[in-house]
């Protein structure tokens, strides 16, 4: 019961990340806006891996719009310069990718940087040194979304709660039936995109609202 009441509470608490391929822009801006519709996202991310710049670039102008619309934040993953191009209002970045003291200098101080700690304390330590927004713990479940490399443990989260004020996104093949566990251990934010595209019984919109 005290479970149930504590997650009411928890407003917009979903990291949405669109999905690894956008096979038709004017259905994924449609479901996009039915999605945000539900209130409950505080953060979108493009995610495209495989699409070329010029795609990327058309299609953030046309999302900035929709997030400004219903006070979303748009991030990025990987590229501070596109971020910047399109006046996003941040960007994600990777172990591999872009150290966040130059991420900074690229987009502005006053934009935002989250940054992937997998299941690691000192990597945590690390991105708060050097002044992250966020930092994202995963996986922790199975993903279907990409190849799981790092498995991330509820006592990671616990800690990085207990020790310091960043904000915490967890992520990793979280749904409908798992997510409760998380919030309940104080994550900040859910990392979702396999859950909601490629729900096999529901479409985007309904999907996200199984999570209200």
């Amino acid at each position: 019961m005290n479970g149930q009441k504590t997650l009411r509470k928890i407003k917009r608490f979903v990291y949405l990340i669109s999905p690894n391929k956008i096979k038709n822009t004017n259905k994924f801006l449609f479901n996009l806006k039915n999605i945000f519709k539900t209130n409950c996202i505080s953060y979108f991310q493009l995610r495209l891996k495989n699409s070329n710049l010029e795609y990327k670039y058309k299609l953030s102008i046309k999302i900035k719009k929709i997030t400004k619309k219903f006070s979303i934040k748009f991030i990025v993953n990987d590229d501070p310069y596109l971020a910047k191009k399109v006046g996003a209002d941040g960007c994600h970045l990777g172990q591999s990718d872009m150290d966040i003291v130059k991420a900074k200098k690229i987009i502005g101080r006053n934009k935002i940087i989250g940054i992937t700690c997998h299941n690691s304390k000192n990597l945590i330590k690390k991105a708060i040194k050097n002044k992250a927004n966020y930092v994202a713990l995963g996986a922790f479940n199975k993903s279907l979304t990409k190849k799981v490399k790092y498995r991330a443990q509820i006592s990671t989260l616990r800690w990085a709660k207990s020790n310091y004020k960043i904000k915490v996104v967890a992520i990793g093949g979280i749904n409908d039936k798992n997510y409760k566990k998380l919030l309940l251990n104080n994550a900040d934010f859910l990392a979702i995109s396999d859950y909601i595209w490629n729900n096999k019984k529901l479409n985007p919109q309904e999907a996200t609202k199984k999570l209200l």
